[in-house]
């Protein structure tokens, strides 16, 4: 299995949203992470905060997956794509070294 890395910032429309009309969204992509930890696939989700700890940078999902195809046909189902709320790549990651994680 090789790990990947989608890098994904919010659309300028999606960012003129309010908080309350994003949240929906925002829940729903992360029932859809719980669900396939839960379902076994090896798997990080999180966002990225500047100096001051505030949201804007994006986020990053590093999760496993056997090849960059089953990577992308998976990733698409991520309600944030799916809703045409964000930009993103999509990229392998081969780590090199480090404490073992992942």
């Amino acid at each position: 299995m090789a790990w990947f890395v989608k890098h994904e910032t919010f659309t300028a429309e999606t960012a003129d949203l309010a908080l309350a009309q994003r949240r929906p969204y925002l829940e729903a992509h992360r029932a859809w992470v719980e669900q396939e930890a839960k379902a076994g696939r090896r798997i990080r989700s999180g966002f990225l905060v500047d100096a001051q700890r505030r949201p804007g940078g994006g986020g990053l999902l590093i999760f496993e997956a056997a090849s960059f195809t089953e990577a992308l046909e998976w990733v698409q189902q991520d309600p944030m794509i799916q809703a045409g709320l964000v930009s993103w790549t999509l990229q392998e990651w081969i780590p090199v070294s480090g404490d073992g994680w992942p």
